[in-house]
């Protein structure tokens, strides 16, 4: 087992994981929605924009990457994050290595690198269908502040941690 900071060269294995990570999820999005979803996770823009500005951490087994989490620190608003929140995205794991704690020892990597670097608060948003995650993040001391608007035909919120 090995954790890093990912690289340009792990974009392949990056959409891999994504793919089996997220494509969990097809079945309980309509057949529109998953479309949408599966074109983000295979377009050759999702990952290196995210790694242009973040630090994605993964967790590696056997050279495979298995889990991953993107910090993106503040000075990067979206329609969802103000500009002075750091934030995290795709937060994943590989199904066939769940349970294993590897997405929550991931999202505290994310926290204390937060801390480190002097974030003031780290925010994520989250989906009704990923119910396993939402008990992660609430655990871990992430407070849901707002519901968003629908996405993919589903109900999201907006979770926020004060460091």
């Amino acid at each position: 087992m090995k954790i890093r900071t990912a690289t340009e060269k792990d974009i392949p294995q990056l959409q891999k994981l994504g793919l089996n990570a997220y494509g969990q999820f097809e079945t309980v999005l309509t057949n529109d929605n998953w479309i949408k979803l599966h074109s983000i996770l295979l377009s050759e823009k999702t990952y290196p924009e995210l790694l242009s500005k973040s630090t994605c951490f993964v967790w590696e087994e056997n050279n495979e990457i298995i889990g991953m989490a993107f910090f993106i620190s503040k000075g990067n608003p979206t329609d969802i994050f103000h500009e002075d929140w750091s934030y995290l995205r795709m937060v994943g794991v590989n199904t066939e290595h769940t349970g294993k704690g590897i997405g929550r020892k991931l999202m505290q990597l994310c926290i204390d690198h937060a801390r480190q670097t002097g974030e003031k608060f780290i925010a994520l948003h989250t989906s009704e269908f990923m119910n396993a995650a939402r008990h992660i993040y609430e655990s871990m001391g992430f407070v849901q502040i707002k519901e968003l608007e629908m996405r993919l035909g589903k109900m999201y919120w907006l979770y926020v941690k004060e460091l």
